[in-house]
């Protein structure tokens, strides 16, 4: 595998199915953070979606609708249990400051504790139901994790923690990733948890002694039609396991 083009792992804080896919990533391929560049996917607030207009980016994501959101809730619950996952819904009232825990990762980052951080908040959003985009109540979570909650909580307000968050709004961007879990491994692109096995596929390839792994694939969109490609919305009406 070129290190220059490693697999990308575009994870929320916010989606179920990506606390899911990346807690069964972790299970199945336990060395998955070395593998891969693991970028966060958020909602920008004001400060960081003028920014990244500035930078000539715009984020794919668009709102769900009512039924698709009822559908989540009974899909989750269901592969919640299936998976054995201890799991109580959080209460979204639609208003949350989605840039605050997703900034403090890339703060937790620099510090070199990400992987506790993120564990830490996956379990107060996911098998507490805290809110933790309330400064408060992440600073807390923190806290209790042994980390420095004050200097996490206070990641918005570092300059250069603003800067990593559009880069990465940029990549998703650029990596045309419009919802998570998504995987991008070369030409290759995964959009839920249903294509983990896809991905992990991949790596398996990517991974295998030299003079073993299979040949190149073709284009992942060989044989699709033009016009089709270009119909934009006219397969978009379900969902892979995935929050977008």
């Amino acid at each position: 595998m070129s290190p220059r083009r490693p697999p990308r792992v575009y994870f929320s804080l916010r989606s179920p199915f990506s606390w899911m896919a990346l807690r069964r990533l972790e299970e199945r391929f336990p060395n998955a953070q070395e593998i891969a560049e693991f970028i966060p996917f958020s909602e920008p607030d004001a400060k960081s979606a003028a920014a990244l207009q500035a930078a000539g980016g715009e984020f794919h994501y668009v709102a769900m609708s009512k039924a698709k959101h009822l559908y989540i809730l009974n899909d989750t619950k269901r592969l919640a249990a299936t998976y054995g996952y201890a799991m109580k819904w959080p209460i979204d009232k639609g208003d949350e400051w989605w840039d605050l825990p997703h900034l403090a990762w890339f703060k937790a980052r620099e510090l070199g504790v990400h992987r506790a951080y993120y564990d830490a908040v996956m379990a107060a959003r996911w098998e507490r139901g805290e809110n933790i985009c309330d400064p408060a109540i992440l600073r807390l979570v923190c806290d209790e994790a042994g980390l420095d909650g004050a200097l996490l909580v206070a990641a918005p307000d570092e300059e250069h923690i603003r800067e990593q968050g559009v880069e990465a709004l940029m990549r998703i961007y650029e990596d045309d990733v419009f919802g998570v879990p998504y995987f991008k491994f070369g030409r290759h692109r995964f959009w839920g948890l249903d294509r983990l096995d896809g991905f992990l596929a991949a790596l398996e390839e990517a991974l295998a002694p030299a003079g073993t792994a299979a040949p190149a694939a073709a284009d992942p969109l060989a044989g699709i039609p033009v016009e089709l490609r270009e119909r934009r919305g006219s397969m978009d009406h379900d969902t892979a396991g995935g929050c977008g």
